[in-house]
């Protein structure tokens, strides 16, 4: 049962937005269109924790430093460089759509000058003694960007909240309900503040997971927040209350539940600002994950932290620029698209047009050919999107596949987009139907890149017609039919990738990594088949084991990888980048080999939202 004060302080809050909510209530699916359709938005992480470039919060929640010397940040904060104008700019050229910002994390500190009880703020408690929340918000809306805003829910420093740190409470809240019922009223006072001064588009809610919903009076905050907007969005961390999942950092192996998600994710480790976190992703990184992203129907909220006097740093501008070439060349294949086809009918990243009528193919590497197979309906017309004199020719066999041939194409840096165009809405098959080719007639076609494509991809659907074929594991003394007609280059091409060949069965399934692949009969050893010149290191997905060693296969060469985004706080596995020296390339299919700690294992969870990083 509702606690009096609460339901005096909603009557109250009521009464003085009714004159406000002069929105018609749309319809779910209609509310987030806007939100679907935007494919891209940019995080802020600001707040006093920059002044240190130390965890923002958790730092004196973990006992990493405790919370007198943490609040001395304050004394720092001067937002002396800080151009709002200039940052939403910057976000707007990137190609987001829409801004989400902390107006208070955890630590309690409110970027607006707030007059809940007992708050902590900048313009009232820090060095900047201004509101730095205003004029950025201000500038968002000038530009048509929506406006997000990010909550923190719990406030460790308020001494209404019964949590101080990990191994400190202040109160139990069944013992001392008024003292909770103070706490409610502060933090729904902020959002009544936020919600009349900012109007904003989004509410990003976190830290639900340390209370229930009926603790949080989650049900009744959302409706309060209705009454300012009836079409305001919600993320899913106000107890599953919202419209949308937001997985953190783990890009998802395949696609979230939910109709409606979005990655929120940083370019280094950190959300805040930390100067000595130099792990960053290379802009071509940031590319392919938001081409992984709409591909699965997804957005990116990508994460920047600026310093303490509000200038942003030079590696996180660099990647928004990049991010914005990309985003202004491809405008169709981004803003208004929806999940691209299944892994079975394309294997790569793609994503189809509002209307359906549009399906586009992003090439993470540059090469003559892809295929789409089970197509029902078939193109119209095949362009690269940003290069005129690109050459496209297609053909579909008896079973809908669909071979697309690329010559004089000047393919994209970071990720080429090809777009085929349809009369009518996309229809596909699935399960597909695909004529299985024999290793002679195989052996025989004169074009090698096809037949060892052809290999390739039966092997991954674990048909391996090397089985009894006279091959061996080393590709000596093999005694493999031939004859006149053998093509020479493909039969030394097997040699060479034998031990890829040799007894090996099905590949990854689906979301792990963008191409074909193999395992090992023990299945601690994955083959991964690269495909042309890739724009940037090749990426795997959700794999769970320790990685022992990576080579390429047939000749030898060790090669470097790199792990992001794994959290010690997380079972969640980290992307794997590996970098493939361009000179090691084969001109026809480069096989890599992954050796693994033991048989491997992998992460295909269901991704929601994050519930805690203790």
């Amino acid at each position: 049962m509702k606690n009096k004060l609460t339901r005096t302080f909603l009557l109250g809050t009521l009464l003085a937005v009714s004159n406000l909510n002069a929105q018609k209530n749309l319809p779910a699916q209609k509310k987030m269109e806007w939100f679907q359709d935007a494919k891209l938005g940019i995080f802020i992480h600001w707040g006093i924790y920059s002044v240190n470039g130390i965890s923002e919060s958790w730092s004196f929640f973990n006992n990493y430093i405790n919370h007198e010397n943490y609040m001395k940040q304050l004394n720092g904060f001067s937002a002396s460089q800080y151009r709002p104008e200039d940052w939403v700019q910057l976000i707007k050229d990137s190609g987001a759509q829409y801004s989400v910002i902390t107006t208070k994390h955890h630590d309690g500190v409110a970027l607006w000058n707030s007059k809940a009880e007992k708050s902590t703020t900048i313009p009232q408690n820090a060095l900047a003694k201004k509101d730095v929340l205003s004029p950025f918000i201000a500038e968002l809306k000038k530009s048509g960007l929506k406006t997000g805003l990010y909550y923190s829910l719990p406030d460790w420093s308020h001494p209404y909240y019964d949590i101080k740190t990990r191994t400190e409470k202040r109160y139990d809240i069944k013992s001392d309900t008024k003292r909770w019922q103070n706490y409610i009223t502060y933090y729904q006072t902020q959002l009544n503040e936020l919600s009349n001064q900012y109007q904003p588009d989004l509410l990003w809610f976190d830290g639900d997971w340390e209370h229930s919903s009926e603790e949080w009076h989650a049900p009744e905050t959302l409706e309060n927040l209705k009454k300012y907007n009836s079409n305001i969005i919600i993320n899913s961390r106000l107890n599953n209350h919202g419209d949308y999942e937001t997985p953190e950092q783990g890009i998802p192996v395949i696609s979230p539940e939910s109709k409606f998600w979005e990655l929120c994710y940083t370019m280094n480790d950190s959300w805040g600002f930390q100067p000595f976190d130099n792990h960053y992703k290379t802009p071509n990184m940031i590319v392919r994950t938001l081409a992984d992203v709409i591909s699965m129907g997804g957005n990116l909220l990508l994460d920047i932290g600026p310093k303490a006097d509000g200038s942003i740093p030079a590696e996180q501008i660099e990647i928004l620029r990049d991010l914005g070439r990309w985003t202004s060349k491809h405008k169709e294949a981004v803003y208004e698209t929806r999940k691209g086809l299944p892994f079975e009918n394309y294997k790569g990243k793609s994503a189809i047009s509002k209307d359906e009528k549009k399906l586009f193919l992003y090439l993470e590497e540059a090469k003559d050919f892809t295929k789409i197979y089970g197509l029902n309906t078939f193109p119209i017309a095949v362009k690269i999107i940003g290069d005129n004199n690109a050459k496209v020719d297609f053909k579909a066999d008896g079973n809908r596949n669909l071979a697309v041939h690329f010559s004089n194409i000047k393919f994209d840096q970071d990720v080429t987009v090809v777009e085929l165009s349809f009369n009518e809405k996309i229809s596909f098959s699935n399960p597909v139907k695909k004529e299985t080719l024999s290793l002679q007639s195989i052996l025989e076609d004169k074009n090698t890149k096809n037949s060892v494509f052809e290999i390739a991809e039966q092997l991954y659907d674990g048909k391996n017609i090397f089985n009894n074929s006279g091959l061996t594991n080393d590709g000596l003394n093999m005694k493999i039919p031939t004859n006149s007609k053998t093509n020479k280059e493909t039969l030394s091409w097997i040699s060479k990738h034998s031990e890829a060949l040799f007894e090996t069965g099905k590949g990854l399934p689906n979301g792990h990594y963008s191409g074909m692949s193999a395992l090992s009969k023990d299945r601690q050893t994955l083959y991964l088949f690269v495909e042309g010149t890739p724009t940037g290191p090749i990426a795997l997905k959700g794999i769970k084991n320790n990685i022992s060693r990576i080579r390429i296969v047939g000749e030898g060469s060790m090669i470097n990888h790199n792990i992001y985004n794994k959290l010690y706080w997380s079972d969640r596995p980290g992307i794997v980048y590996i970098d493939i020296p361009k000179e090691r390339l084969d001109k026809n299919i480069t096989v890599i080999a992954v050796l693994l700690d033991k048989p491997v294992e992998l992460y295909r969870e269901k991704v929601g939202a994050i519930e805690s990083n203790l």
